[in-house]
């Protein structure tokens, strides 16, 4: 990989599209496992840049806007004042709810524009994403409105006063001369958040509410500092917490192994290939993907997180500490597809300002709370975590606190011919056009080709992309038929972001966009899984016809998925039917997969899941 140029598959760009899919997925996913995405060095340079513009403006800021820290001269001094932390999260909301952060730029598939966000959510007529529209009044329909906007708006404008509001003195800090932000600013915050939120959850997952929301809500409701510094805490113990039992399964190895190969500062194909079983003939993770991620991942969620909350010695805590923001470097170091980087860069900040500058062995400790505090905190951190691993259909992986951890609702979109895909240009109203295009634009048709379809491949290294495809198998006449495309990045063009949660263009979203384009049954396949429970060894899918809906649910075992190889060459993996549509038949024979009417002996566990009706 060049620093201008792209690391491009052993294949002549004008004969890779006459080779049958699985070659491809073959070839893309052996390439990816040594060179990553590929792409030229200087896209890295791109998010390396802006991470900077991020810390140094997000800094001057508060310096400049905040005259009880004193100014530059008192720079030093400015690191236990809870205004520098509530200003440096609202500037951290501002950047993602911008479409500036997660999401953006050319390895989330964004490459003219570089974002989405406030360029769709400023837009009239975009899809939005209702959370419960048939639920809660006044958020029916799925097309913003100028209201919409007006919302949107006011979150802006209230963000941006936060972080340039001067903050005035309060009793709730006692002798701070740089005091706080307004309360009332606070809340009309969260307040305008939950409401855009119901009309469309897109934004309120942008603003990475799961990180940022109850820490605030504590900031601004709580009238001790120590509530407020300890909550916040719990908040981020948490999240790393929460993140690490996640990555108790078989899902996190893939993850591992694909993220290393992706990582542009580790140039040895030698280590890459020890990634995997037997490169290139199997591509399983291998035991050193497995120690790295167990070892260096989960065990480091897992122990350090608690060492920091409640370590009362110095220099055990400065371990962890290193430890973390050692753990954080690495993530950014590896560029992961959502590019979720300055969220990283925040919560390296966030672990030296809550548990290096307010130690809990010197007033700051959870035995420091009040007990109705306490108990606020340790429920709102547990909530979203506990049932969205119990019931995963119900929260997004983001609450849930399974970052990076490879169990993620995901889908793969299926069009018969580039004139179906067209009509995603031709009937949406978005402000980024199908990534095919934007790439052909930059690099030509045949090469922007072989990068849409590393996507499908680099899905294919995941299990749920294993099932995804086998199913896709079963429900189209032939793959070769069909262009191919990763959801997340057709999302991404459809409502502005994505950062790997299919429930974001699930059967409710390929509804919206029916009603646009007007798809013809099979013109448009869409296969879906949702996360794995953590009390099941199976995950739910569907398949859905954008023109008839969903057409087929059911239930595939995990294991059968992480055993196989991306480009299947036993054939899809077997499932289990739980509900099909009345009249509905895939038009493939079915032969390789387990009806719930003729089950194994080693489908009965998960044949007895209650079918789900129409």
């Amino acid at each position: 990989m060049g620093f201008k140029t792209a690391e491009m598959p052993p294949v002549d760009p004008a004969e890779f599209g006459s080779m049958p899919f699985m070659a491809r997925m073959k070839l893309l996913a052996v390439h990816w496992a040594e060179h990553g995405f590929g792409g030229p060095k200087q896209l890295n340079m791109l998010y390396i840049y802006k991470m900077a513009f991020y810390a140094i403006v997000g800094v001057a800021l508060v310096g400049l806007t905040t005259p009880g820290l004193g100014g530059f001269a008192e720079f030093t001094s400015w690191w236990t004042e809870p205004i520098v932390y509530i200003k440096l999260m609202a500037w951290t909301v501002l950047f993602e709810v911008l479409g500036l952060a997660s999401s953006s730029g050319p390895l989330a598939f964004k490459f003219s524009p570089f974002i989405g966000g406030c360029l769709y959510w400023l837009k009239p007529g975009t899809i939005r994403v209702p959370a419960w529209p048939g639920k809660v009044p006044f958020t029916r329909g799925d097309t913003r409105q100028y209201w919409d906007i007006a919302i949107y708006a006011l979150i802006l404008a209230n963000l941006v006063f936060l972080v340039v509001f001067p903050g005035t003195e309060t009793a709730r800090v006692p002798g701070s001369e740089a005091g706080l932000p307004p309360q009332w600013a606070m809340f009309s915050y969260i307040g305008l958040i939950v409401a855009m939120g119901l009309r469309d959850k897109t934004v309120f997952l942008a603003a990475r509410s799961e990180q940022y929301l109850a820490a605030l809500f504590v900031f601004a409701a709580a009238g001790s500092v120590v509530d407020m510094i300890v909550a916040a805490k719990i908040f981020m113990f948490a999240s790393w917490f929460g993140a690490g039992i996640s990555k108790l399964g078989r899902h996190f190895s893939p993850v591992i192994a694909a993220m290393v190969s992706n990582t542009p500062w580790i140039t040895s194909t030698r280590l890459k290939r020890k990634l995997y079983r037997d490169f290139p003939r199997d591509l399983r993770p291998s035991h050193l993907s497995g120690s790295i991620g167990h070892g260096l991942g989960t065990v480091v969620e897992l122990a350090l997180p608690l060492i920091l909350l409640f370590s009362t010695n110095k220099w055990l805590t400065l371990a962890a500490l290193i430890g973390m923001l050692g753990f954080h470097f690495f993530i950014i170091s590896t560029f992961p597809l959502a590019v979720p980087l300055e969220w990283n860069v925040f919560f390296m900040f966030s672990a030296w300002f809550l548990f290096w500058l307010h130690p809990a062995g010197e007033g700051w400790a959870v035995t420091d709370m009040s007990t109705g505090w306490l108990i606020f905190a340790i429920v709102a951190a547990a909530t979203f975590p506990v049932l969205g691993n119990l019931r995963p259909d119900l929260v997004s992986f983001l609450p849930s606190m399974r970052q990076y951890a490879g169990n993620w609702a995901s889908a793969v979109w299926a069009f018969r011919g580039r004139h179906a895909e067209e009509k995603l240009n031709t009937y949406l109203t978005k402000s980024n056009a199908n990534q095919i295009d934007q790439l052909t634009a930059a690099y030509g048709s045949e090469v922007g080709e072989i990068f849409m379809q590393k996507a499908v491949a680099w899905r294919t290294m995941h299990s749920m992309g294993r099932a995804l495809i086998s199913l896709l198998m079963r429900h189209t006449d032939d793959l070769d038929n069909y262009v191919v495309r990763e959801g997340e990045f057709v999302c991404t063009t459809l409502i502005g972001w994505q950062f790997g949660d299919a429930h974001l263009h699930n059967e409710r979203t390929i509804a919206a966009v029916q009603r646009r384009c007007n798809f013809a049954p099979g013109e448009l396949i869409v296969t879906w899984t949702e996360s794995q429970p953590i009390h099941k060894n199976y995950v739910a899918y569907k398949v859905i016809d954008a023109a008839l809906g969903v057409v087929e649910r059911g239930t595939y075992v995990v294991k059968d998925a992480t055993e196989e190889l991306p480009w299947l060459p036993n054939g899809p993996i077997k499932h289990t039917i739980t509900w099909t549509r009345p009249g509905y038949v895939a038009p493939s024979d079915g032969s390789a997969y387990v009806t719930a009417g003729a089950a194994t002996t080693a489908d009965i566990e998960v044949s007895a899941e209650p079918k789900v009706g129409a």
